[in-house]
């Protein structure tokens, strides 16, 4: 099997309750390739600029992560500045500096064409649908998206829907999508928009997962460690995407379980600043939480 992200590469500067965390290590496509190489080894593409830190670098190649996607041209690599407060529900963007992101144009390795599991994270419709044209015949497509894109790009976004296997968005994304307040209606119209499944996530509430003949819904891992958010969503993906690969199957049985997979990785992410903790959890530890997990949701 193998398993291609695409995304943001970033360095992060992140205030919680619980502390400061500068020019860290993020972005979508690394903490959707972290979560993800705990289970398989993944082909990351992606843009850093020329103050890329070589320890960052280093850290990446540790992990079952190929780099050859990743490119590094000149200027300074993307940067994100936010805060959470309270219970940390929600992210406040201080700052954004988009710098060499402002000019990505994802190019696809010639070795990574005929990857089979593809995570298109978090950006331009118009740019996810480039990245699908320029593979030869991929098993599985899960593409994230936002309300940005939803307001801004709803026509390229529409077409895109139509050429890949599962959407991911947050219940308020799905609502502003579909112009339905009940979460469950809006999943079921997403799926006519062309996805065969739709995860719609729900924070702390967990997810739900919208498959052809069913609605599978999970709550969130009930973890009393919550440093950083950041990321959560990605990490989430990373582990579904990450499990379903392994799998090398796509069922809804494998589904259901990749889902649970997803809640385990996301619980672990938002236990340390950055990648910190996720970057330290290993495939017997994520299966350990994951039976603890079953055990807290079976009767």
């Amino acid at each position: 099997m193998s398993l291609l992200v695409v995304g943001s590469i970033a360095l992060d500067s992140v205030q919680t309750p619980y502390g400061t965390g500068k020019d860290i290590l993020g972005g979508s496509a690394i903490h959707f390739a972290f979560s993800a190489s705990t289970f398989c080894n993944v082909r990351l593409v992606g843009l850093i600029g020329k103050d890329f830190p070589v320890e960052y670098k280093d850290r990446i190649s540790e992990k079952d992560i190929d780099t050859s996607g990743m490119q590094e041209v000149d200027g300074k690599t993307f940067r994100w500045d936010g805060r959470y407060k309270g219970r940390m529900n929600e992210a406040e963007t201080i700052n954004v500096e988009l710098n060499v992101l402002a000019e990505f144009e994802p190019c696809i390795p010639d070795n990574f064409k005929d990857s089979e599991y593809v995570f298109l994270a978090n950006y331009s419709p118009d740019l996810q649908m480039a990245v699908l044209k320029n593979l030869n015949n991929p098993k599985f497509v899960l593409a994230d998206t936002m309300n940005l894109w939803i307001k801004e790009s709803r026509k390229p976004l529409m077409k895109l829907l139509k050429k890949v296997d599962v959407l991911i968005l947050n219940d308020g994304e799905s609502n502003m999508l579909t112009d339905e307040i009940n979460t469950i209606k809006a999943g079921k119209m997403i799926q006519n928009m062309g996805p065969k499944f739709v995860i719609i996530k729900k924070g702390e509430h967990g997810s739900i997962l919208f498959s052809p003949n069913e609605i599978f819904v999970l709550p969130a891992y009930p973890t009393d460690k919550v440093v950083d958010p950041t990321g959560a969503g990605d990490s989430f993906a990373g582990g579904v995407m990450g499990f379903v690969a392994r799998a090398n199957e796509v069922n809804q049985k494998n589904l259901r379980k990749a889902l649970m997979y997803g809640t385990v990785m996301a619980s672990f992410n938002i236990e340390g600043f950055g990648v910190n903790r996720i970057n330290q959890t290993t495939h017997d530890e994520a299966k350990n939480r994951l039976n603890n997990f079953t055990g807290m949701i079976t009767p």
